[in-house]
């Protein structure tokens, strides 16, 4: 059994593990007990009552956090030349088309969202093993398959996340970091969890929200009451 440092000891007691809290709560215990020296993310993992396995109970969406998530993501916008000002005026880091699916081909990945539209689906589509085990391939369903290249842009810039149950029945975000005062974590973690009670498939019988957590980079997770989601 593994020993725990005294920081975990001192961090422990400042909580009850055997309580659920409200998610008010839960961000100020998460800041108090964080001890990290660098800005460590915030994230949520909640369990559903669904089986990912059945095309009608999965869960999958995008939610854009109210104060953003902490990160300065790198947008890739694969587009045509008559969308490119657009991408750029937007905020894309990147922008072109075969230039960077030939990059892509060689294995360059150095982007956390790629942006591109329907009619270029057919050559993005061909980069599928690369980007699919990088959770970068572009979908109509999270936004970032569309003609709407700007706001795809800075929706993304700003705070747009997306999420999608795993085979475990567990939905993970991000939530913001530890630098974030209580009240933006709060806000945040409700507008993910918010977001999840409206997915709710019709197909999901017994509890939906079984659980939530929320924890910091390297510490002990918080649980929280779900009864507010069921």
């Amino acid at each position: 059994m593994a020993t725990l440092t005294k920081k975990r000891k001192v961090a422990d007691a400042k909580f009850d593990l055997t309580k659920a809290y409200t998610v008010a709560e839960a961000s100020k215990v998460v800041k108090d007990i964080t001890t990290t020296k660098f800005d460590a993310s915030v994230d949520i993992a909640v369990r559903l009552g669904v089986d990912p396995r059945k095309a009608n109970q999965m869960v999958r969406g995008t939610v854009t956090l109210p104060h953003g998530t902490g990160k300065t993501l790198r947008v890739l916008a694969i587009v045509t030349p008559d969308k490119e000002a657009e991408a750029k005026a937007a905020g894309a880091d990147y922008v072109g088309l075969d230039e960077y699916i030939d990059k892509i081909k060689n294995g360059w990945t150095d982007v956390d969202v790629i942006i591109t539209m329907p009619s270029v689906m057919g050559k993005v589509g061909a980069l599928g093993r690369v980007l699919g085990p990088r959770g970068l391939m572009p979908n109509p369903k999270t936004g970032t398959v569309t003609m709407d290249v700007g706001k795809a842009v800075s929706d993304s810039k700003g705070g747009k996340i997306d999420f999608k149950v795993d085979k475990a029945g567990i939905i993970h975000a991000g939530i913001g970091r530890v630098s974030f005062d209580a009240l933006k974590l709060s806000e945040n973690a409700m507008e993910v969890l918010q977001a999840l009670v409206k997915l709710k498939p019709s197909s999901a019988r017994g509890t939906y929200v079984k659980s939530v957590y929320m924890s910091s980079t390297m510490s002990a997770g918080i649980q929280i009451d779900t009864k507010t989601f069921n």
